[in-house]
């Protein structure tokens, strides 16, 4: 056995003929052994040897096992077994409540005691293996940039994708808008088995009723719909909740049959999908005013994911701002903008209904202010709209509202038009309507 591979266990006891006594059966049964005769130097044994296990007897001058028990447990998950002479069924009993892996009565059987230290070593071999792996996962998927911040609830979050990157189970992902589901839903394709498969996202919202079946389930003689896009990976059911009554009959039959057939076809083409939901409705409530099939509501709602709103992450906002500005200022030219007293008071007074995206729309209005030299935060988040003459009517306002609004997302996107409509809350066909009705040159505007 390599070196890298032999279990190495840290032994501690004052008793010296018993300590030579356990190295001798723990290296005959190819361990890795180093020793200690007071309790006291063990914290400082393991920064420098990465044992799997920790072999401690009970009573031992200054600090006695159970002390070390308790000390070990505070910084670390690594198996302590306790040895000891003088154990009872109380102590034992107890000493497992505390954390401790096993407990040993002297004299002790070598088969079980190697049993016990092996399993142990074991044990903590596979845990370590699992958390250096899921390190790698989100290095790897980018999770850590992505989902950004280190409250409790984004932190349950990146876990939970990464555990369930690779279940082919149907995913419900819940939030306000703007939480970002559908990052979340491309991160958990990405990191899972279906990466190197389509990815096809679709919102459910921004599909007409007339078009909504010839673009899911695709026209006989046509090109296919979305469903058989998808076909051998992942399906993002954006908003699902705006999906009408009778294409959320067919979907379920899809679901249930795992075939879709095009309209007016006679053969059903057979595909294999996972499938992520998104809304931010209360679903449920969806389901009790028959909005939505209970029956499709529990197909896709096997696990579910709850997204903190921003406000709720309110130690996030000044990481996640930096994030933003140091990302986007090389678009806009400028250099990253530094954040004042000021700006980290207007950041947490404020309520983010937009939640991450909003906070995204300000990070990219403080970078225009940037290269205007001026611009805070406050601002940024609050920004003056001041029409260059008072409409006489309403209608009037409303266009001159438009048109600043667009014109204003253009200039902050530099043009990229599938940004533009989703800072504004529309539709690309909704948006390029706009452009036209309201005379916008987007040439002129970059």
């Amino acid at each position: 056995m390599t070196p890298e591979a032999r279990l190495r266990i840290l032994v501690v006891d004052d008793d010296r003929a018993m300590l030579r006594s356990l190295v001798d059966l723990l290296e005959a049964a190819d361990w890795c052994v180093e020793t200690l005769s007071r309790a006291d130097r063990v914290l400082s044994t393991l920064e420098r040897f990465e044992a799997d296990v920790v072999l401690s007897d009970v009573r031992m001058p200054g600090m006695s096992g159970l002390d070390l028990l308790a000390a070990v447990r505070a910084v670390s998950d690594i198996p302590l077994v306790l040895i000891s002479a003088h154990g009872d069924i109380p102590m034992a009993v107890s000493a497992m409540q505390d954390g401790a892996y096993s407990f040993i009565e002297k004299p002790y059987d070598p088969r079980r005691l190697l049993s016990v230290v092996r399993n142990a070593g074991e044990r903590n071999r596979i845990q370590c293996s699992n958390a250096r792996l899921r390190k790698r996962l989100l290095e790897l998927s980018g999770l850590d940039r992505i989902l950004i911040g280190n409250t409790p609830a984004i932190l349950k979050l990146r876990q939970s994708i990464l555990s369930l990157a690779d279940s082919a189970a149907s995913i419900l992902l819940l939030g306000e808008t703007g939480t970002g589901k559908d990052v979340v839903a491309r991160a958990l394709h990405d990191i899972g088995p279906f990466a190197e498969r389509p990815f096809v996202a679709v919102n459910c919202a921004l599909l007409t009723p007339e078009r909504f079946t010839a673009e899911m389930f695709g026209v006989a003689g046509g090109p296919p719909g979305k469903v058989q896009q998808a076909d051998g990976g992942t399906l993002f059911l954006d908003e699902i909740c705006a999906c009408p009554p009778e294409i959320q009959a067919r979907f379920l039959r899809v679901l249930e049959d795992s075939a879709v057939t095009p309209d007016g076809g006679d053969r059903s083409h057979p595909v294999n999908l996972r499938i992520i939901c998104a809304t931010n409705e209360d679903i449920e409530k969806a389901v009790s005013q028959q909005r939505f099939r209970e029956d499709l509501y529990f197909r896709i709602n096997t696990v579910s994911l709850m997204l903190p709103p921003l406000r709720e992450r309110r130690d996030d906002l000044q990481p996640l701002l930096m994030h933003f500005l140091e990302k986007l200022a090389p678009a806009y030219e400028v250099a990253t903008p530094s954040i004042t007293s000021d700006d980290l008071a207007a950041l947490l007074a404020h309520d983010w209904p937009g939640n991450v995206r909003e906070l995204r729309s300000v990070a990219q209005r403080r970078l225009i202010a940037a290269r205007l030299g001026h611009g805070t935060i406050s601002e940024a988040i609050n920004p003056q709209v001041i029409p260059e003459a008072l409409p006489t009517t309403l209608r009037e306002a409303v266009a001159a509202l438009e048109r600043d609004m667009i014109s204003r997302a253009i200039q902050s996107h530099a043009g990229r038009m599938d940004d533009v409509a989703e800072a504004l809350g529309i539709g690309r066909r909704t948006l390029n309507e706009k452009i036209v009705k309201l005379g916008l040159e987007k040439e002129r505007l970059i």
